[in-house]
């Protein structure tokens, strides 16, 4: 039985991986503080702060593989230290966010990544935790390039948002949709992917990332789940930053809406994931579980991202529309 380390495992994202490495017939251990949940069914939890040092000696032996969803280097450092040479193989969850230029649509894993001068933005750390990885594991490496990950329990809200509020109906406010793309990559896919990648030994750097949707075709399928039937107040840029709204995620933004001139970001090439088995489901699949997911928590409820009904009835009415 194949013996797996995941760093965190508590948290969205580290369950998900956490349970596929499970239902592969692997005893799995996660490290964490436990704060932030249980771990999944069958699966140890062992309760360590990883800013202390003596952590690791809580987890003793050989590891066939571990997964490290951290990039703070006070966390990334440590754990390679320690653990490193206890690993057959390790996979670091990194992220499309690495990449110096959002411009080009397309773009691979040899683009040119992000210099980290400042560790305390998040790109800059997710590549100097990629530069620690690979000096100190060389070819035991995998390393996962998510694009935006979304699905049942998203923490963000980000897609989700809108999930919800097409399923309210009435006038939305939206951007404009012309040259804007969407692309998605489902919780549970990327996670079975993990598993199934880091159970292979595979190594390198890949974008894990879905299906390039144009954003009429993304909202399309939205409308088509939720059976929205409303209308959708299209606002150009310049208005909406005019009127205070944000960019893609957080209070007061409109989530998946970036700058046009960062369209590369959601265009990301995926064709490396697809040759190592990974097999994103359809974009409806996905929109149903989110779908149920938001009604379950609840569509009218406070969120980390979008427009509150209040902010929204306020834009619309400064906009005049």
């Amino acid at each position: 039985m194949k013996r797996v380390l995941i760093l965190g495992g508590t948290a969205w994202l580290g369950a998900e991986i956490a349970a596929a490495h499970r239902d592969r017939g692997a005893e799995v251990v996660c490290l964490a503080r436990g704060e932030s949940g249980a771990a999944p069914d069958g699966v140890r939890l062992v309760q360590g702060d990883r800013l202390d040092p003596h952590t690791y000696g809580l987890v003793p032996g050989e590891w066939d593989e571990v997964v490290e969803l951290a990039y703070q280097p006070e966390l990334v450092r440590p754990a390679l230290e320690a653990l490193g040479e206890r690993a057959a193989h390790w996979t670091l969850v990194s992220s499309v966010s690495v990449y110096a230029d959002s411009t080009t649509a397309g773009a691979d894993e040899a683009a040119q990544l992000v210099v980290p001068a400042d560790l305390a933005q998040y790109p800059d750390a997710k590549v100097a935790a990629e530069q620690a990885s690979l000096a100190g594991l060389g070819d035991r490496l995998l390393i996962a390039r998510p694009g935006l990950i979304v699905g049942p329990g998203d923490p963000s809200d980000r897609a989700g948002y809108w999930l919800a509020r097409l399923s309210r109906g009435g006038r939305v406010v939206a951007p404009t949709f012309h040259e804007r793309w969407v692309q998605l990559i489902d919780v549970a896919d990327l996670a079975s992917w993990i598993a199934t990648a880091g159970g292979a030994g595979s190594t390198g750097s890949v974008n894990a990332v879905g299906e390039v949707h144009t954003m009429e075709q993304f909202f399309g399928q939205v409308r088509a789940v939720t059976g929205f039937s409303g209308e959708m107040v299209h606002l150009d840029d310049e208005s909406l930053v005019g009127l205070g709204v944000n960019y893609w995620s957080g209070p007061r933004s409109l989530p998946l809406w970036i700058p046009m001139s960062e369209a590369g970001f959601m265009q990301r090439d995926g064709s490396a994931f697809r040759r190592q088995d990974g097999s994103p489901r359809s974009l409806t699949q996905t929109l149903e579980r989110m779908l149920d997911d938001e009604v379950a928590r609840g569509v009218s409820r406070e969120r980390r991202a979008g427009l509150s009904p209040q902010t929204e009835a306020a834009i619309l009415a400064a906009a005049g529309r």
